[in-house]
């Protein structure tokens, strides 16, 4: 044990800093000029992977990193109402299915259930056993778009808009009859 440690802290001393240390190219932070009003943006190449991890490590994370507040909502509402409907249904199929084998046992059925015959109750169990897949495939719907959300919005974060595109409406006056006329007006400079 006394080897084994010594050998772990000669590693770490003597070993070179570079061998411990984040690959600088992969963490670079580019700064572009805008090609024409030659402002300066940044361009991290990492935000759309780091946003995506953050979602995918607690959901949400990845909108909070790219300052989407307000997707909150939307994210914890989708999830809080498929997991509760999951919950529901699952619920709902355990009961119908512990009748179901307590009349095969010949056991007389109680509560809100008596007098319910034997096929009533398969169909139940169908409904929610159908009902609960399927929430639990939105679940996980709603927790792979929140993902991609954050990677996507990340990504868009980045692209450049300014005055160069624009789409704008116009309204220029006709030359013989003198009646104004309503267009779009697509401006693209280079």
């Amino acid at each position: 044990m006394k080897h084994i440690f010594s050998i772990l802290i000669a590693v770490l001393f003597f070993s070179s800093p570079k061998a411990f240390a984040q690959d600088e190219e992969l963490n670079t932070v580019v700064i572009v000029k805008d090609s024409t009003l030659l402002k300066p943006y940044t361009i991290d190449p990492l935000a759309p992977a780091r946003a995506a991890f953050y979602s995918a490590l607690v959901p949400g994370m990845g909108q909070i990193y790219n300052k989407k507040y307000w997707k909150l909502p939307l994210v914890y509402g989708g999830l809080a109402v498929s997991i509760y409907s999951y919950s529901f249904n699952n619920n709902k199929y355990h009961e119908y299915r512990d009748a179901y084998k307590d009349l095969l046992a010949g056991k007389p059925l109680t509560g809100k259930l008596e007098g319910v015959n034997a096929d009533v109750l398969i169909r139940a169990q169908k409904f929610h056993q159908r009902n609960r897949d399927l929430s639990m495939l939105i679940t996980v719907g709603i927790y792979i778009l929140n993902i991609v959300d954050a990677n996507v919005d990340a990504h868009l974060l980045q692209f450049n808009v300014n005055e160069n595109l624009s789409l704008r409406p116009e309204l220029q006056q006709n030359s013989i009859d003198y009646k104004h006329n309503l267009g779009l007006n697509l401006c693209l400079q280079f």
